[in-house]
């Protein structure tokens, strides 16, 4: 099989001539020297002997803030973005922690009822247009030597999701929520219609899969909460998909255990970085007894194995999981979950690859 091939067949669920693998590179990569990166990830991923699941390379679409002046400034160690409506004006900071070589968002651009106000002007003002181009063009240069999986969803991710990762932030979502919910459900029901438009958009291209960068774990989202604001918006998107003859994958990094009964009705088809502890709360096992078998997993190596383990434990360890993983479902693609540590030697790449051939 092609990679394109052995990738579609563990997505949809038929037989493959092995397992695939192919790591997600988030943190590695950006630590590497900028020579190394000029290579590309898909080459790289290839010399490794693995294969290129490339996700969320494309958005196939673009969005503008209408009747609003968006600025960005760097000050030192602070980087700053600003949202000028006539109605208010949102701002938000990030600021870069050297030890990680990384940016934090360290201030929510919305804080009060007037700021949501502020928000909802945004969306009552944001355009939708295609915008797919660069993803056709990929798309027809990788051929079958890997699968791009480009975004779905005007943020990257759901609408409550993202209110609660960049706009609000945890805590004060929960209070504002309290305090004037109505408010809330205004702007997450019209955030959510941006939204369709952008998965309207996607379908119509040539991707055979779409991701959504959606970090779900109870440690900032509730089942209740995942029911009520979530998940009709994932059920939308993947009646999309499905009538298009696609597949989608919900990326999912985080404590999933109490989330999963409610995310497989929402009707995806794959679910990105199940992971054990510490990253995770449940591990790739116990997650497939509690799926349906129309579900499929890419993942399952914990981010501090592939840093922390030998390589003979390394082997050990990935060879016993596919033992296990295979003996419950086809829909199966290894990976490391959700990211990779800086530190992590390129010859354990390398391994995984032997150990799949093998």
């Amino acid at each position: 099989m092609t990679p394109k091939q052995r990738l579609l067949a563990a997505l949809s669920g038929r037989e493959t001539d092995r397992v695939p693998w192919s790591p997600l590179l988030a943190y590695w990569w950006e630590a590497q020297p900028a020579g190394f990166q000029a290579r590309g990830q898909l080459d790289f991923l290839e010399e490794i002997g693995a294969d290129p699941l490339l996700r969320g390379f494309h958005w196939l679409f673009s969005k503008h803030y209408n009747n609003c002046e968006y600025t960005t400034a760097q000050d030192g160690k602070y980087s700053r973005i600003t949202y000028k409506t006539p109605v208010g004006t949102l701002t938000c900071t990030h600021t870069y922690a050297e030890r990680s070589n990384s940016w934090f968002l360290t201030e929510h651009p919305v804080k009060t009822r007037e700021d949501l106000k502020t928000l909802i002007y945004l969306y009552e003002n944001m355009s939708i247009k295609p915008d797919y181009g660069k993803f056709v063009e990929d798309h027809a240069a990788i051929g079958e030597r890997g699968l791009y999986v480009p975004i779905i969803g005007a943020e990257y991710k759901t609408s409550f999701q993202s209110l609660i990762e960049y706009w609000v932030g945890t805590e004060e979502l929960v209070f504002m929520i309290e305090d004037y919910g109505e408010l809330v459900d205004e702007c997450v029901d019209l955030m959510q219609a941006k939204s369709l438009e952008t998965a309207v958009i996607s379908v119509d291209t040539p991707a055979e899969a779409f991701i959504f960068w959606e970090d779900s774990s109870t440690l900032n989202v509730s089942p209740a909460q995942f029911r009520k604001y979530t998940a009709p918006e994932i059920e939308r998107w993947s009646a999309l998909v499905k009538q298009a003859g696609k597949i989608l994958i919900h990326h999912a990094c985080g404590s999933l255990k109490h989330l999963l009964p409610d995310m497989v009705k929402t009707g995806i088809d794959s679910i990105d970085s199940i992971s054990p502890p510490p990253t995770g709360d449940i591990g790739i096992s116990d997650a497939l007894d509690l799926l349906p078998g129309t579900i499929g997993i890419i993942g399952g190596i914990e981010p501090t194995v592939m840093l922390n383990t030998t390589p003979a434990e390394l082997r050990g360890h990935v060879y016993d999981l596919i033992q296990t993983v295979t003996a419950k479902t086809k829909r199966f693609i290894l990976a490391n979950s959700d990211s990779c540590p800086p530190g992590v030697e390129i010859e354990k790449f390398r391994l995984i690859s032997e150990i799949v051939r093998s």
